[in-house]
């Protein structure tokens, strides 16, 4: 009797394990919550047993398919006007609160990466006013696939999220920006899925295939890390090689055994130093790889004592490890974050207070980065960068040194797959299609200036992959053209930057469902991450109203023709758009050598008239440089003229 209950236990489990395992599964993208775009086919897709009836059941119908050998299945929705919230079941699994609208993929490195947190300071009253249950937003997981393409994303505990100040701050602030001007332009519901990873190239994002014929060696290194075995054997390396290195450092290190962090460490005798010198952080003319100490006291007075404040640190190169009176209140692990560290309340005191940084850095010069802020501050206002708080200290350029310890370079194997040829496109773009999107967002290329000759062909394979892969041939892009960036020149450069940036205008400009969003006014010359991404939003935005909205908005000017003037030595650039009248810097003009020079410029209705020194110019360019901090050439609505270069 016992035997026989137990074979029927049995026999239920497997049913329940039957039944559990048969469960229809849904890609990683299809949660509550989600946005599907509004008046397109609305693709839903997944995996069951094979022959299993798939039912979908949506906006009061039914529709049905049957999983094939495989267990893969498709339906694909009727398309729909925006609206819901609705709830969609496919079989017995319920999504509920889904909204049909428009929906945008952001994707490239860092700066599409760049988050609300980041760029708070700018925009403090509108971050913390975020509320808008209409926008909801998506962070696809970063993975690499060395060995093809792959059916789905990683899996994450948080999916859609609507846009609030807690759900957008570690979420890019173009995506967050562009979703809610998106949404207050058009009253419909807009879903950002944003997909990047920091420091890639292009190369990363587009499939083998497309890559195959002209780009062969680069595909065949993505091969050689095919093998699991030598990936896991050279990152157990860079692991151990890490931790060696730190080891010795910390044993070598003075600092850490007499506690430079105390804060009534005697320093008396330590050496006076500027913040934008560099002497004394190298050694034999080379900067010095390992630890440097340094520290700076600083008066609190009694009104200030005991108050939290915020220590902003600007931005350093490398890493630091930063105290306030002997406790760490922050420690950045490479260059380019801004140093904001919160001081609790209680640990400044009335008189003397000492700030100790320690530096740690495996290759490179350590440095302060010029024209950030450096100081401590208070009150309420204390997060805001734009403008500045009005109660604040700053600090002193003079810093007390102390050396810490000189180490060789750390020793690493390259096993960053996610800048390999193809490895995003399998494991994270790939996976993706078919959900219907509205458009894309492409914000790329820094990663790709150290050699800028192939980008145009790289970014047209790009777009021509993804478009079939989405089988849309007409699948918008908006290509987000690199800000102006590092030291200005007054001399004529062959910038590398220039010339990445004119691949992306002459792709945007030969595509018709391509468009150029031109940033060349909203960079930093210390940081290749600017802050102002509401402005790049809304450019982006505008480029949308025109590509997915068939708005008749003009865009950055852009130039049609160069021809000489009846006038000897001039030149005329023809614009597509009224312009800003008047004197007009950064052109330059070369002749049959090839060299150019400054050149004098006057914008007046649609064109601009350039004169040189040249007698017979034969090329024209503008803002050539990667900081052309002078380029003032704007249309009458306001958006700067993209770069560009010209032959008669």
């Amino acid at each position: 009797m016992i035997t026989m209950k137990r074979q029927a236990l049995l026999s239920l489990l497997m049913v329940f394990a039957f039944i559990v395992e048969a469960k229809v599964q849904l890609p990683q993208l299809f949660h509550s919550g989600m946005v599907l775009q509004r008046n397109k086919p609305i693709p839903v897709w997944g995996k069951a047993d094979p022959q299993e009836k798939v039912i979908i059941r949506w906006n009061k119908r039914q529709y049905a398919t049957v999983a094939d050998a495989d267990g893969r299945w498709r339906i694909d929705l009727p398309q729909m006007k925006a609206g819901g919230p609705y709830t969609m079941m496919v079989n017995d699994l319920a999504l509920t609160d889904v909204l049909v609208g428009d929906v945008w993929l952001c994707s490239g490195q860092s700066n599409i990466d760049v988050t609300i947190e980041r760029v708070y300071p700018q925009y403090p009253d509108e971050i913390d006013g975020f509320d808008n249950q209409k926008v909801r937003l998506f962070r696809v997981q970063n993975e690499t696939n060395t060995k093809g393409v792959q059916d789905d994303i990683r899996a994450t505990p948080v999916n859609w999220k609507p846009l609030n100040k807690q759900n957008a701050w570690l979420f890019s602030a173009v995506g967050s920006f562009l979703g809610l001007r998106m949404q207050e332009k058009t009253g419909v519901p807009q879903g950002i899925i944003v997909n990047s990873w920091g420091g890639t190239p292009i190369e990363a994002w587009i499939s083998a295939d497309s890559l195959e014929r002209d780009y062969p060696l680069q595909v065949e290194k993505t091969r050689i890390y095919q093998d699991d075995g030598l990936v896991k054997a050279q990152q157990e390396f860079n692991q151990l090689a890490d931790q060696r290195w730190r080891e010795l450092l910390d044993a070598k290190d003075p600092g850490v055994a007499q506690h430079f962090t105390a804060p009534d460490y005697d320093d008396s005798k330590w050496r006076v130093v500027g913040q934008y010198t560099d002497d004394w952080a190298k050694h034999n003319g080379r900067g010095i790889v390992g630890s440097i100490w340094l520290r700076q006291h600083i008066q609190i007075d009694k009104a200030h004592a005991g108050q939290p404040a915020r220590l902003l640190l600007g931005t350093l190169f490398d890493a630091d490890y930063t105290y306030v009176n002997g406790k760490e209140v922050g420690r950045t692990y490479y260059q380019y974050p801004p140093r904001r560290y919160d001081i609790p309340e209680g640990l400044l005191r009335e008189g003397d207070n000492v700030i100790t940084v320690r530096f740690v850095n495996k290759y490179g010069t350590v440095h302060f980065i010029k024209e950030k802020p450096y100081l401590l501050a208070f009150g309420a206002d204390r997060f805001s960068q734009n403008p500045l708080p009005k109660d604040i200290i700053p600090l002193s350029s003079q810093w007390l040194y102390h050396a810490g310890a000189e180490m060789p370079p750390c020793p690493s194997g390259d096993v960053s797959l996610q800048n390999m040829a193809t490895t995003l496109y399998n494991a994270v773009l790939y996976p993706l299609a078919p959900y219907a999107i509205s458009g894309v967002v492409w914000y790329q290329g820094e990663s790709n200036t150290g050699n800028p000759a192939p980008y145009a062909d790289l970014l047209r394979k790009m777009i021509g992959n993804w478009r079939t892969l989405w089988n849309d041939p007409t699948l918008p892009f908006t290509i987000v053209q690199l800000a102006n960036f590092m030291e200005p020149s007054e001399k004529p450069q062959n910038s590398q930057w220039a010339r990445l940036r004119e691949a992306q205008r002459t792709v945007a400009a030969s595509d018709p469902y391509a468009a150029l969003a031109c940033l060349i006014d909203l960079g930093e010359t210390v940081d290749i991450h600017p802050l102002r991404k509401k402005e790049a939003a809304e450019r982006i935005g505008l480029c949308f109203d025109r590509l997915a909205y068939q708005q008749q908005v003009t865009l950055s000017p852009q130039p049609v023709s160069c021809q000489p003037s009846t006038v000897d030595g001039q030149l005329i650039v023809t614009f597509d758009q009224p312009l800003r009248s008047g004197a007009v810097s950064e052109f330059e003009v070369a002749g049959q050598d090839g060299r150019f020079v400054n050149a004098e410029a006057e914008a007046d209705g649609n064109r601009v008239v350039i004169k040189s020194s040249i007698s017979s110019p034969l090329s024209v360019r503008y803002a050539w440089k990667d900081n052309p901090l002078r380029a003032n050439l704007y249309g009458k609505n306001g958006l700067p003229a993209t770069p560009f270069e010209l032959t008669k």
